[in-house]
């Protein structure tokens, strides 16, 4: 196993080289003379970046979350195209088939491989900045949301209209709608409303064939597949219409930190029978991570339980000593706040900040190259396993690795597995969100830390379903295979990706892709296939 992974990383290493040559000498004029020609209205001052050009470097640094993808090797656009209006991503597209580029979609850069970036072939990056308008219906209770319109700035323009309202999508206020609901998207309010794509009820997008179209139009199919099935697959998403859910006007949240020293051990054992039983209503998230102890000086590990709770404090303490009575939660742990604020809360950050926090679309963390993974969870893992993860985790430091542990069950168990692409549903008790991150530039460092995460993936495998191995669409992860860079991408190929994100939803997807875009235009690493790709 360690050796094909050593292979898949030097075969990566050796096409990102061979392939930055071939973007690097691709002559873009012939594609922006078209873009020019057929744009309908005139092209302001910020449509259109080159390499040559002051705004170029800039967008690409702002939008890339993970560093690995600013690397000077890392292939580079031909162009990034930013459109002003519908026509020009028509326009964009008529000209790319017509020139031989690949397009790649980017509304917030969060994608954790790059594809919204990076591509192994001449391409463009269609940035989709000015597609961020939000628009509230609060009769109807629903909303209007561009593509790239942040989760912050979503909650913060719904909270103004009402406190009582919210989305139930993730917690990291810069990632954008359109890939996290094409995808997706969990947070906080997943055991009681689902995903942010179980909560979309209208689309607009622009297909291969350059048609603009909304729910009615593009027909039930296509519309089942962008709500989880990866919207770059299928088309531009342009924006989603949202339902708007109901919150508790304050809200009630404790982070409590446990160490090894303190029964963590015992404690995150107890957590996987309780937190996805708990009322739909109480969300306890888990981190885990390794940290220098207070007590003894050397590395151990932390494990934090952060929760949020549609209620006040009395009633959570009563649940708490009720269902988990050996975390000692009291009083002073706890603190009552607005639904908004507890996303700065659950950051770490000060509540005071939270209007600023959501508004801007600068991360509010530091950036870093990070390599992740994802697994769904469908029994507990027993004390003996929980202590080689705690094993793994001791092993590496500066920055170290970390585990976030999100619990289904309630909502999440009711919806069937078809309803939308995302099949992980009754069954599965828990999400994992593995990931680590260094800092520099160094390819051996890089090296192992691919290494670790790879080995603590393995060793997961041990206490997860594996046929197939399920994994989260939004945590894209190449490892688990990939497209034909050129030429004819076969479906059982994809399969062994698709099968880990879609299970047996991947084949309704693979026949919607064959019907809306029989050409592959929209392609990437482990975009859905059409069954005649060429």
């Amino acid at each position: 196993m360690k050796k094909s992974n050593n292979i898949l990383l030097q075969f990566s290493f050796a096409i990102l080289f061979t392939i930055s040559s071939a973007t690097s000498a691709y002559d873009n004029k012939h594609f922006l003379r078209c873009f020019v020609q057929n744009s309908k209205h005139p092209i302001g001052s910020g449509v259109i970046s080159t390499p040559k050009g002051s705004s170029y470097s800039s967008i690409l640094d702002f939008y890339a979350q993970n560093l690995r993808f600013t690397l000077p090797k890392t292939p580079k656009p031909v162009a990034i195209i930013t459109p002003e209006n519908e026509s020009q991503i028509q326009t964009s597209i008529y000209c790319s088939k017509k020139h031989g580029l690949q397009m790649r979609i980017l509304s917030g850069g969060h994608d954790f491989e790059g594809s919204s970036l990076v591509a192994y072939v001449p391409f463009f990056v269609l940035n989709m900045f000015n597609f961020r308008s939000i628009s509230i219906d609060p009769k109807s209770r629903t909303a209007w949301v561009g593509s790239a319109a942040t989760l912050g700035e979503t909650y913060y323009s719904i909270s103004q209209i009402n406190s009582s309202f919210a989305f139930p999508a993730g917690y990291w206020p810069t990632v954008a709608m359109g890939g996290h609901l094409s995808g997706g998207g969990y947070g906080p309010l997943v055991r009681k409303y689902g995903l942010a794509a179980d909560n979309v009820v209208d689309a607009r997008i622009i297909d291969a064939n350059g048609r603009v179209l909304d729910r009615k139009s593009m027909g039930e199919d296509l519309f089942w597949a962008i709500r989880g099935g990866t919207g770059a697959s299928f088309g531009v998403i342009l924006a989603y219409k949202i339902k708007i859910v109901e919150v508790s006007k304050k809200v009630t949240a404790f982070s409590v930190k446990r160490t090894l020293e303190e029964n963590a051990t015992k404690l995150v054992h107890k957590w996987q029978f309780v937190a996805p039983k708990m009322p739909e209503d109480l969300i306890i998230s888990l981190t885990l991570t390794s940290v220098h102890s207070n007590q003894t000086g050397k590395r151990t590990i932390q494990a934090k339980f952060i929760s949020v709770f549609q209620g006040g404090v009395d009633r959570l303490i009563t649940l708490m000593q009720q269902q988990f009575p050996e975390l000692g939660l009291t009083r002073e742990d706890c603190i009552e706040l607005s639904w908004v604020q507890y996303f700065a809360y659950h950051l770490g950050l000060p509540i005071e900040s939270t209007s600023k926090i959501l508004q801007s679309r600068v991360t509010p963390l530091p950036k870093d190259y990070f390599k992740t993974k994802s697994d769904f969870v469908q029994q507990p893992i027993p004390e003996e396993g929980l202590e080689k993860i705690w094993n793994l985790l001791l092993k590496i430091d500066s920055p170290p690795g970390r585990m976030e542990w999100t619990p289904l069950g309630a909502r999440m168990a009711e919806i069937q597995e078809s309803e939308i692409p995302f099949p992980h549903r009754a069954g599965n008790i828990f999400l994992v969100f593995k990931t680590i991150e260094w800092n520099g530039t160094d390819t051996k460092l890089m090296e192992e830390r691919f290494a670790w995460i790879r080995e603590l993936h393995g060793l997961m495998g041990q206490y997860v379903d594996n046929n197939p191995r399920g994994a989260y669409a939004n945590y894209r992860d190449l490892d688990l295979g990939v497209n034909n860079i050129v030429g004819k991408i076969s479906v059982e190929q994809a399969r062994i990706w698709g099968g880990s994100y879609f299970k047996n939803n991947f084949d309704r997807l693979v026949e919607v892709k064959t019907l809306v875009d029989p050409e592959d235009y929209f392609r990437n690493e482990q975009s859905i296939p059409p069954l005649s790709s060429h």
